[in-house]
């Protein structure tokens, strides 16, 4: 290729915002883009990990691909056409030539450009080997009369880097052809049109020819800072920028408006705009604008106070925040401290509405202006404008944010709060009571649990199978979705016994490093996926890749994927599935019915997965102490939630046991539903008097822990008895264990005959079990298949609390957890 002309001689550099720029370009980014400041041509790299544009595939092809098989669009037009396979076409296919590009004359030391690529020879050469010596053209380059020439100069239009064709034509061949194909269009203005048009595109070549010296330090700095964090760009997209800019003769790339531009160049021109914005700011000049950039404290976005009308309040304010920013740790502080100030603008309007100077006296104000804001704030959620939760956070923001204001000194002379009086601030009784289980009680049920696991392959059809690995973690270990989501290459572990160890960061608490046991299902599923990540990144280094990593502007595999992202395509699967029915409790004509009814669809999200990972732990019987640690919970009382969801479970349960409950004769107990079921919930929480096969209500006996039955325990003898449906696997294994022990008394003779009659169970008790087992049978075989399923169900949980509560000196057995993917080979 010819050598790149040079620009007209730059211009200086009296730009506040250039020379700010400039030094912050590395020497090293400039290298690696071929850039000299007098030719102004980026030229992008076929090597490098980013910014890297391979060459087609294709024998003799020199144009860019930008496609995943690697060869060009024309190529890949012509490979869809003829059929072939990839492979087979790159070998076999040649390249159509079209007259494009530039290089030098064929004559050694001419420094003209060419006329085509098919006569490589410039203007005059070309004149000379047809016309004059009418010689082949490797004759005619060897003839010692065949002399170089001297180049003409520039092609006169700014943004072109190539030479013009002749002393009298100030274009190159190609600006001379749309030269004459716009001249003579109605109002054409050539000087204009020499300094707005654009230079003739080039694979990987981006000319920034003509462009003020400021637009070109924000492309140079702003593609600089975009690689760095491995966001790709491809020289279309700059180029696209870079022509509007030209054509528009800004002077800055942030005056380049948004309308009519492409997603890709909008998305370059805010990122540019964005990135050079940052410049030069500090935690020092935003704090006292009314809108910070959060960059300067090593976040992003921004966060506002402009809202505050009164101007002591927002000063305060901004005190405020600026203190609080470096002591948070959570992944949004920006969201987190905007919404304090939020609170405080909410306290504003209402100084501003209820004051007839608006608020803007502080030293006027009384604990009648902070009750009228309490009511204001009570009003707007009964008519729906706020949530109750809503309200409760803003009152303790407010209360703890005044709080701190007056421990930091605010108050003192010469500070925004001089003169706010005492009595202007928030007490515990303004702050109404949070409602109860606001963190547990959001679990998914087991059918929904299975039915989501079911359809975990559909996932495997939406080109992202992080997505799934990313799901199936969420439902085997319930951590945080982002804990998921930016989980290390190397987050699985082996513990002294062999046993699989999940390491992820808690973020939320900043702990970092923490561990879980996990299934040895779940360790395949991430063995797999590592194996995926390291196919796909050879080169990275193993500290530095991530589980799960992004498929966009991620080219080292460095950059996980958000949980924001995976939550849209999660929410997307989840639409796409067939209904699941649960039982539903409805009321009908003022009865409370339990239906079989789709579940909604909004309550499946992907923290509903750590939910019900507590909540099968709870249900389990594990001791509280250890779910607080598998949840990596600070506080023992958050935990603890999910327990008092398991009791609301099963005194649901209880509620349907109860209703087919027998006496020691298997009659029906048929008594006031309320004051049963009270009674009932009280006995259990009390502590039952569990016998093999019923509860026993002796008050001597229950006193004495079940340890004191004043018929020697025959059960089924003693109106103190009663069983419900629950039993009947205990009934049926007594009756068996009657049965076994008659049988081997009479084969007994070893044995004095009185001691033989009072061990032998006697007709009566046998009679009398049999009885009840039919009648606990018949009535279920009563039931429609519905209320039966319920009812079994309910007999799971209470059976299961019985299991984990009821204590006979025999050690523990914990209720397994249901198993939602049994499919699976651990």
């Amino acid at each position: 290729m010819l050598s790149l002309v040079r620009a007209p001689a730059p211009e200086p550099v009296g730009d506040q915002v250039a020379a700010q720029l400039w030094p912050l370009i590395e020497e090293e980014f400039l290298g690696l883009l071929g850039w000299d400041r007098a030719v102004r041509v980026v030229t992008m790299p076929t090597d490098h990990l980013v910014l890297g544009i391979k060459v087609c595939r294709v024998i003799n092809c020199t144009k860019p691909s930008y496609l995943s098989v690697g060869i060009c669009v024309g190529c890949d037009r012509r490979r869809r056409q003829s059929g072939q396979p990839v492979e087979e076409f790159v070998v076999t296919a040649k390249r159509r030539w079209r007259s494009t590009g530039v290089g030098p004359c064929s004559v050694p030391g001419c420094a003209r450009p060419w006329k085509t690529r098919a006569h490589p020879l410039c203007t005059a050469h070309d004149y000379q080997r047809t016309d004059v010596f009418k010689l082949p053209l490797e004759e005619f380059i060897g003839h010692p009369d065949v002399v170089p020439l001297e180049r003409f100069g520039p092609c006169a239009v700014r943004a072109c880097y190539r030479d013009q064709v002749g002393p009298k034509t100030p274009y190159c061949q190609v600006h001379l052809r749309h030269l004459s194909a716009h001249r003579d269009r109605e109002g054409f203005d050539e000087a204009h049109w020499r300094l707005t048009g654009p230079a003739i595109a080039e694979g990987r070549m981006v000319s920034l020819r003509g462009l003020p010296d400021r637009v070109v330090a924000q492309a140079l700095y702003g593609l600089q800072e975009r690689t760095k964090t491995g966001t790709r760009t491809k020289d279309f997209e700059l180029r696209n920028l870079c022509d509007r800019i030209r054509l528009a003769q800004l002077g800055s790339v942030d005056e380049l408006p948004e309308e009519g531009l492409s997603k890709p160049v909008l998305g370059l021109r805010n990122a540019v705009t964005k990135i050079c914005a940052r410049v030069g700011l500090t935690p020092e000049t935003e704090r006292h604008k009314d809108v910070w950039q959060m960059s300067p404290f090593g976040l992003a976005g921004t966060i506002r106070f402009a809202d505050i009308s009164q101007p002591w309040l927002r000063e305060a304010t901004k005190r405020w925040a600026f203190e609080d920013i470096p002591k948070r740790r959570a992944k949004k502080i920006p969201t987190i401290v905007q919404n304090h100030i939020n609170a405080m603008v909410h306290l504003s309007d209402s100084l501003r509405l209820q004051r007839d100077d608006h608020g803007d006296d502080l030293a006027a104000l009384s604990r009648t202006d902070m009750t009228a804001f309490c009511n204001r704030m009570a009003y707007l959620v009964d008519t729906g404008n706020k949530s109750l939760g809503t309200r409760i956070n803003q009152l303790c923001h407010i209360k703890r944010m005044f709080s701190q204001m007056r421990a930091a000194g605010l108050t003192r002379p010469g500070e925004p709060l001089h003169g706010l009086p005492d009595d202007f601030t928030l007490t515990d009784t303004d702050i109404p009571n949070r409602p109860e289980d606001e963190e547990a009680g959001r679990d998914l049920p087991v059918e929904v649990m299975r039915h989501l696991a079911q359809h975990l392959p559909d996932l495997d059809g939406w080109n992202c199978l992080e997505v799934r690995v990313a799901v199936e973690l969420l439902m085997d270990t319930g951590r945080r979705p982002d804990e998921i989501a930016r989980l290390n290459y190397d987050c699985l572990e082996r513990d002294g016994d062999g046993k699989p160890v999940l390491i992820y960061d808690n973020f939320k608490a900043h702990r970092n490093g923490r561990r879980l046991p996990i299934a040895e299902a779940t360790a395949g599923v991430i063995t797999q996926q590592q194996e995926r990540v390291r196919a796909r990144f050879p080169d990275t280094p193993i500290a530095e890749l991530k589980l799960l990593p992004s498929s966009r502007s991620n080219r080292a595999g460095t950059k996980p994927l958000s949980d924001g992202w995976i939550g849209d395509r999660h929410r997307q699967w989840v639409e796409t599935l067939p209904p699941v029915q649960v039982a539903t409790v409805v009321e009908i004509d003022g009865e409370l019915i339990t239906k079989m009814l789709p579940f909604d669809t909004e309550k499946i999200f992907l923290y509903a997965y750590r939910h019900t990972y507590a909540q099968r732990h709870a249900d389990a019987g594990v001791p509280v102490d250890v779910l607080r640690q598998l949840m990596d919970h600070r506080r023992l009382g958050t935990s603890q939630k999910y327990y008092r969801v398991g009791e609301e479970r099963r005194r649901e349960a209880v509620e349907r046991v109860t209703t087919m409950q027998f006496d020691r004769h298997g009659n029906r107990v048929w008594r006031d539903a309320q004051a049963l079921l009270d009674s009932e919930h009280t006995r259990r929480a009390i502590g039952e008097v569990a016998v093999p096969y019923g509860v026993c209500t002796e008050p001597t006996n229950v006193a004495a822990d079940g340890q004191d039955c004043p018929v020697r325990f025959r059960c089924v003898g003693c109106g103190h008895f009663r069983t419900d449906i629950s039993y009947l696997p205990d009934l049926e294994a007594h009756l068996a264990d009657l049965l076994r022990n008659r049988e081997r008394l009479i084969a007994m003779t070893d044995a004095d005959e009185w001691a033989k009659t009072e061990a032998m169970p006697s007709d009566q008790e046998i009679r009398r079990i049999r009885r009840l087992i039919s009648r606990v049978r018949d009535d279920m075989d009563g039931l429609s298949t519905e209320d039966k399923q319920q009812i079994l169900d309910a007999v799971n949980i209470v059976r299961r609390h019985r299991t984990s509560t009821v204590g006979l000196g025999m050690p523990r057995v914990r209720q397994p957890r249901p198993d939602l993917q049994p499919e699976r080979i651990a």
